[in-house]
């Protein structure tokens, strides 16, 4: 083979590698799942079961990501994290529901891959940003929305199944301030426990 031809092979496998190396940076996921929020008790309450309950309120994500860093064994990616509980039941002592809100999250976040380019591979995310409650009904009405910031952690397994498709399994905490209800709970802040899975395209 000429050097010429030698060179343009090289080339064009280079571009071809290049093209391939960049389509497989981006990420985009769809998840579904629970968020589970722990009880909370009611200041001030006379009745013998004071405790505010949530229910297990169907979840919602929509994940953008791009790998930034690629080594043999890890990768680094940058992830936004968008996640819609759009009706959470909250229980009282009164009313087996007696209220709901609806809750948004989005907290760009670092996530670190073990083993990111084989069949399975975990993974960690940490990353911080905003959450916002909206929407209740009667008998403990919201005065207003309440808007908070988000500190979120979560765990997570990737595993491929065709040449741009995986699955992904996740729980992801979204620690945020407690919604505005015209009641008062011993909580200050809240841990919304999301547990999720879905597909994930990667192009």
């Amino acid at each position: 083979m000429s050097l010429k031809r030698l060179t343009i092979v090289v080339l064009v496998s280079v571009c071809a590698f290049v093209a391939r190396a960049t389509a497989q940076k981006n990420q985009l996921s769809g998840l579904v799942g629970r968020t589970f929020i722990s009880d909370q008790v009611i200041t001030g309450s006379t009745f013998s079961d004071n405790k505010l309950r949530f229910g297990n309120g169907l979840s919602f994500e929509v994940n953008y990501a791009r790998r930034v860093m690629s080594l043999e064994l890890l990768s680094l990616a940058l992830e936004v994290p968008f996640v819609v509980n759009p009706d959470e039941d909250l229980h009282t002592h009164a009313n087996p529901v007696s209220a709901y809100y609806r809750s948004y999250f989005v907290t760009p976040a670092a996530r670190l891959n073990v083993f990111p380019d084989l069949g399975v591979s975990p993974w960690v995310s940490v990353g911080a940003g905003i959450g916002r409650f909206s929407g209740s009904s009667a008998p403990i009405p919201s005065t207003q929305g309440t808007t908070t910031g988000v500190f979120q952690a979560g765990l997570g397994l990737d595993v491929k199944l065709i040449k741009r498709f995986s699955l992904r399994g996740e729980v992801r905490d979204f620690w945020s301030g407690v919604p505005q209800l015209n009641l008062t709970t011993n909580k200050s802040r809240q841990s919304n426990l999301l547990v999720s899975a879905g597909i994930v395209w990667h192009f």
